[in-house]
């Protein structure tokens, strides 16, 4: 089992992120650089997810910027923690999810201390609904991103299980 340091993200890391580029259909996940302003600003609080050897692995974020447009979200913080998640390209689908959300979630139980997770996946991204499924979240929503109708799922689930 992998062990991970997540840590507030730096613009170095940011900078990094954004030049990920994912295969279809997952690259609708690709970010671009009118992102960087948006992961470096504490407000969206970005974290970047280092390996034992201090690889730059992944990243998430909590709160608004893990929210997808199009969907209802009016139960938010304290109550619910809206989370977001992103692996390495070269890292997804070799079976590292479960390992890498878990952490993603023990630090947010810690550092955020919310009474749920709520997390927001693209449906033809069934590798990461299985995931968070596994780790026992419940399916709340479904709903079109606006503006371009892009099929969304929200799940919950109790943050201390």
């Amino acid at each position: 089992m992998a062990d991970y340091r997540i840590l507030p993200i730096t613009k170095e890391q940011a900078e990094k992120i954004i030049t990920w580029r994912y295969q279809p259909p997952y690259s609708v996940y690709d970010l671009d650089p009118a992102d960087l302003k948006v992961m470096i600003n504490p407000e969206y609080r970005y974290h970047c997810l280092l390996n034992p050897v201090d690889e730059l692995v992944g990243y998430c974020c909590y709160g608004i910027d893990a929210q997808v447009p199009g969907g209802e979200y009016s139960r938010t913080e304290p109550q619910v923690l809206d989370v977001g998640v992103g692996l390495h390209p070269d890292l997804t689908g070799q079976g590292r999810g479960k390992v890498f959300v878990t952490a993603v979630l023990k630090y947010a139980r810690k550092a955020y201390q919310p009474d749920r997770f709520r997390v927001t996946v693209a449906d033809f991204n069934q590798r990461s609904m299985k995931t968070f499924q596994k780790l026992g979240f419940e399916v709340t929503a479904h709903f079109l991103r606006h503006p371009d109708s892009l099929p969304f799922t929200q799940l919950e689930r109790k943050a201390y299980e």
